[in-house]
């Protein structure tokens, strides 16, 4: 009888080791590339955007919520000059009392390369007293852009997200009632000129102007089409030589914008929102050691009714006096030794420690910005 074979110890933990590095290296290869983005998410061609188109209208069919006509005169002007141009006269002094009816803005974007006949999105908003647009119908409105030209037209029913209902003294709102949108509720009649570029080349421009970025992108065009195709003008702007013919731009077009390259990051930055207390920081934010002492203080201003009444028998009367108090009270605070975060989530952990409101965090990040702790551009919107 035959003996089993046996593999050597360790020709199997070389064969096991060896499994474990192809399965690795294979999970590395199909793995995407973090933080690569295609360059139609960095930026976008030249020339290339959208315009924007206003116009005032009228909302009618209104259950009772439109404007109110003795405090929004305009709205029954516009009533009295939609009628006239209708062939409809009124008599010379008539009081239009309307309650159906709101005076409104009519917002949209003309996005590129649109062509007459093409239907838009629209948004419908009340510039009256009106309690809700809710139900109604815009009635046909000019959308100009800005040389005062009619680029389309909105008419059609609104679709409003809000809800509200009162009675009896009490009302209940959800959502914004004065406000709503009418899907493809506007139909273009005028085009604008849209031109790819100028000449043997069109101009690609990142969003946010970086150098580092840039030079990556002029770096990855020219090694997909060839050598000195793409240069960098500045920091936002990169001149890339383009297909003279208008069917090849485009398909040439397509393939710039979907080449995947890494951009720089960014720099490290703290966005402060002063009025409502938001901190917001990016993953580029560090932290030097510093040692920071926040108190509160808190001033109470009241006022106590004291009662004074005569002794018996003074025949005086009981009078009532109003002695004010004002109480100032200041937390105590101690120095606490903020350690240095080399990452965001050490830097949040460490101004968690102090155990401050949004709103001191302002100023504890303030401080720390001006005693040089604080590792980041801190800037208040």
């Amino acid at each position: 009888m035959r003996k089993p074979h046996h593999m050597p110890a360790g020709r199997t933990a070389r064969t096991c080791l060896g499994g474990v590095f192809v399965l690795l290296l294979s999970v590395l290869l199909c793995a995407p590339l973090m933080a690569a983005e295609r360059l139609k998410d960095l930026g976008s061609i030249a020339g290339v955007r959208n315009n924007q188109l206003v116009g005032y209208g009228l909302v009618v069919g209104l259950d009772g919520s439109g404007d109110q006509t003795t405090q929004t005169p305009f709205t029954v002007q516009s009533i009295v000059n939609m009628l006239g141009n209708m062939g409809v006269s009124l008599p010379p002094g008539t009081n239009l009392q309307l309650k159906n009816v709101a005076a409104v803005m009519v917002t949209t974007d003309l996005p590129p390369f649109a062509s007459p006949g093409q239907q838009i999105d629209v948004t419908v908003s009340s510039i009256g007293n009106a309690k809700s647009l809710r139900g109604g119908t815009l009635v046909m409105t000019p959308l100009k852009g800005a040389d005062g030209q009619v680029y389309a037209v909105a008419q059609g029913n609104m679709i409003v997200g809000g809800a509200g209902a009162q009675g009896g003294g009490a009302s209940q709102t959800i959502n914004h009632l004065s406000a709503g949108r009418i899907p493809r509720g506007a139909t273009v009649e005028r085009s604008v000129p849209t031109q790819l570029g100028q000449g043997d080349s069109i101009l690609f421009e990142l969003h946010q102007m970086d150098f580092g970025t840039a030079g990556r992108v002029v770096e990855a065009i020219n090694g997909l089409l060839a050598p000195g195709a793409a240069q960098a003008v500045d920091g936002r702007t990169i001149r890339v030589r383009a297909p003279l013919d208008p069917s090849e731009r485009v398909a040439f077009v397509g393939r710039l914008e979907n080449i995947v390259i890494t951009p720089e990051q960014q720099a490290a930055k703290v966005i402060v929102n002063s009025r409502t207390g938001s901190v917001v920081m990016n993953q580029r934010v560090s932290l030097q050691n510093v040692a920071v002492a926040h108190g509160n203080l808190t001033v109470t201003v009241g006022t106590q009714a004291a009662v004074s009444q005569p002794q018996p028998f003074a025949n005086g009367q009981t009078v009532v006096t109003q002695q004010g108090q004002v109480d100032i009270d200041q937390a105590e605070a101690s120095l606490i030794n903020v350690p240095a975060g080399a990452d965001l989530s050490e830097v949040v952990q460490a101004l968690n420690a102090l155990g401050a409101t949004p709103l001191d965090l302002v100023s504890i990040l303030q401080a720390m910005k001006a005693a040089g702790s604080l590792r980041a551009e801190l800037e208040v919107i």
